[in-house]
């Protein structure tokens, strides 16, 4: 440290939950890869089995782009949990479908997700789980719950899985 160098008067935040959150997804992402599947899996086909949604719905759930949700459906295809077929609302419009084996899937993969959820949490003292929650929620529903407008815009931390973000 020179004397040039600024001191810091906060905790690195950024750093603490970036970290925090590549360490999940990659314990995410190793835990369900034990099913044979992603965290983007996963994230499409519980979400394809609350409503009939198409795959810009999907993706914009899934914070994917275009070509992933493709890729990522392909593969759910090709495995035979999900397919896509017409709306029932709308002809014009496909939708992902999930398969009974799909849905049998995303049942097993969402214990997984919880099993990881609840092991990171366990990580805290019991009486300090719901207060960081809660803390947590604060912030990415206040402050923290919209990216700002920037003329150029800053990149999510890249998703190091095979992968919403679990979604």
């Amino acid at each position: 440290m020179t004397a040039m160098t600024p001191v810091r008067t906060e905790p690195d935040l950024s750093f603490l939950l970036d970290h925090a959150s590549h360490v999940l997804r990659s314990q995410m992402a190793a835990a369900l890869a034990e099913i044979g599947l992603t965290p983007r899996m996963h994230c499409v086909l519980v979400h394809a089995l609350v409503e009939e949604r198409t795959q810009i719905q999907l993706a914009e759930i899934g914070d994917m782009d275009k070509t992933t949700m493709v890729v990522t459906v392909d593969a759910l295809e090709k495995a035979g949990l999900a397919e896509r077929r017409p709306s029932a609302t709308d002809r014009r419009v496909r939708i992902v479908s999930v398969t009974p084996e799909g849905a049998r899937m995303a049942e097993q993969s969402q214990r997984i997700v919880d099993r990881v959820h609840e092991e990171a949490l366990g990580a805290l003292p019991a009486d300090e789980r719901q207060p960081f929650l809660r803390t947590l929620g604060h912030l990415v529903t206040g402050h923290l719950a919209s990216p700002v407008g920037h003329p150029q815009p800053v990149r999510r931390a890249r998703q190091h899985r095979s992968q919403n973000s679990d979604g």
